[in-house]
This record gives C-alpha cells, structure tokens and sequence, in this order.
C-alpha cells in the first residue's frame, strides 16, 4: 500500500503544480477507491496539499508567476475559514460530504468552462478588501471541510470574475491552498482526525510531482492549459460518481 501512496503522491504533487490545486479534488476520489474512509481521506488530503502548496508556491514566487499582492487579503480569509472548517466536519455525515464535494466540482467545472480567455498583462479587476477576506473565509470553510484546498472555486473566480491570465490564476489558486491547508491541519490535529502514516508518504512523495508539473504549466499554452483544467474536473467527476454509486 505505501508503494501505491507514494505513486499516488507523486501523481496528485504534478497536478497541483500544474494546475495550482491542492490535489484534493483528486486525491479523496482516489483514496475511497482504495478502500480509505471520507474522513480519513480528507486528513490525509490536507496533509498533502500543505507540503505540496507551500513547495509549489515558493517554485512560482522563483519563477515570477505568483505576484502576492492582493492574494494576502484572500489567503488570510481562507486560513480563517480552513481553522473554522475543522470544527464543522466531525457533525457532518460522510454522505453529505460527497454531495457537497460533487456540486463543487460542477460548479467549478462551469465557472471555468464559460470563462474567457485573458492575456498576459492584460488589466485585472479588483475587489475591496474586505470583501476578498471574505470570499476566502467562505471558501476556507467550504473547501476544508470537503478536503480540498480551494483553489478549484478560488482559480475560476480569479478567471472569470476578476479577468485573471489562466497561469497567474493558477499560481494564485495555488498560493491560497498554503492559508487554508494549514488552518485545516491545525485544526485536525487538534481533533484528532488525521491520518499522519498514509499522509506523509503521500505528501513527500508529492514534492517531486510538484516540482516536474510546474515545469509542464510553463511549457504549455493558455488554451491547452485551461483545457486541461477542464479535463481534470471532468475525471474527478466520474471517480466520485462511481464511488457514489
């Protein structure tokens, strides 16, 4: 099993490089499949996208793609809303969580689909601050409780709303996971609802899959990389759908 989590690991990592997620929306999918409680998935998720987030936007920030900016005022939200999180999942049933976690991911699937395309450099709108703090506080306690980082509600808000490029987007989307992973750790770890053997092999393995798809998101083209995008959440959908099933 720990051979097959350290291939996992490394699958989920080049995703989250590639596509500024945390791995979640994956990697849960993946976890049930292989026989892993919803709530044991989900602490082994958080795990992941803590060293996979921080690896991946440390990369970004070298490379110049991640400009932090008003990302802070989103991320503090989201730590805040990731610590809340951990408080809520205990008292929600697990299938509950797969209904939440699949009106996500069709939700986000939309956004995206229906986004246009922006170019490198091109102006960007902006919210007031209060309401970016906001919008990352609601998607903190949302995405946490769900095991995922947030990014895939946060990247198509940032392309579709706010007039992002789909590669700062991503970048963006990335850097958010860093406040709500770690929130949603602390947060565990208090009650108690992680899984740290399965979760460390996963994580660290991730690290080299980070690595290897961050060099691919700046190897490809906006259209390509947003229909990539698409096709993740296409195959999350149908792993879910199965697992449901």
């Amino acid at each position: 099993m720990a051979f097959i989590l350290a291939l996992v690991g490394a699958m989920i990592g080049a995703m989250s490089g590639f596509f500024g997620i945390g791995g979640g929306m994956i990697l849960v999918p993946i976890l049930l499949a292989l026989g892993f409680e919803i709530k044991d998935a989900i602490g082994i998720s958080i795990i992941q996208m803590v060293f996979s987030s921080f690896f991946g936007s440390y990369l970004n920030w070298k490379k110049g793609s991640l400009v932090l900016g008003e990302g802070i005022f989103v991320g503090l939200g989201g730590f805040l809303g990731g610590y809340i999180a951990g408080y809520i999942t205990p008292y929600v049933s697990d299938r509950l969580l797969q209904i939440l976690f699949f009106g996500l991911l069709i939700f986000a699937l939309l956004r995206l689909f229906f986004s246009k395309h922006h170019e490198e450099g091109a102006a960007t709108k902006t919210l007031p601050k209060v309401l970016l703090f906001a919008i990352g506080l609601t998607v903190g306690i949302f995405s946490i409780t769900l095991g995922v980082g947030g990014s895939i509600i946060i990247t198509p808000l940032l392309v579709g709303m706010l007039h992002y490029p789909i590669k700062k987007a991503v970048s963006a989307g990335l850097f958010f996971v860093v406040f709500s992973s770690v929130a949603g750790f602390i947060s565990r770890m208090l009650h108690g609802g992680i899984d740290f053997g399965n979760g460390l092999i996963v994580a660290v393995a991730s690290l080299v899959g980070v690595f290897i798809g961050i060099w691919l998101k700046d190897h490809v083209s906006h259209k390509n990389h947003k229909n990539a995008l698409l096709a993740l959440y296409l195959v999350a959908l149908a792993i879910l759908v199965k697992k449901m099933i």
